[in-house]
């Protein structure tokens, strides 16, 4: 792939510059004052009308080239299932803790002042 950069083509990079830009302009925007503070839904609309367009811009050729038969293998399966497994036990057992200790804290009964 031409340009492919990270594992990612062109239009991807480019979503993520477009939306990494209009994050940092609602950051900066949301501590404006005033009506300032309201164009920050402008900007994510209009991050969004860019996105839309870079999607429907046409990518390749309408004729796709011919592929040759070659099998993607997928070497990455099991290890990534596994990272899978292990992060989804890490947060259930964030999950459980979380319940235990803020959730479920007791209330202690404050005596009464009796006079």
């Amino acid at each position: 792939m031409a340009g492919a950069a990270l594992g990612a083509g062109p239009g991807v990079l480019v979503l993520q510059l477009l939306w990494g830009l209009a994050l940092l302009l609602c950051l900066a925007l949301s501590r404006a004052a005033g009506r300032a503070r309201f164009a920050v839904v402008l900007v994510t609309l209009g991050a969004a009308v860019l996105s839309a367009a870079l999607l429907l811009f046409p990518r390749e050729d309408e004729r796709p080239a011919t592929a040759a038969a070659d099998e993607i293998v997928d070497t990455f399966f099991i290890g990534r299932f596994i990272l899978l497994a292990v992060m989804s036990l890490v947060l259930l057992g964030c999950l459980f803790l979380l319940l235990l200790y803020h959730l479920m804290e007791p209330v202690y009964a404050k005596p009464l002042h009796s006079s």
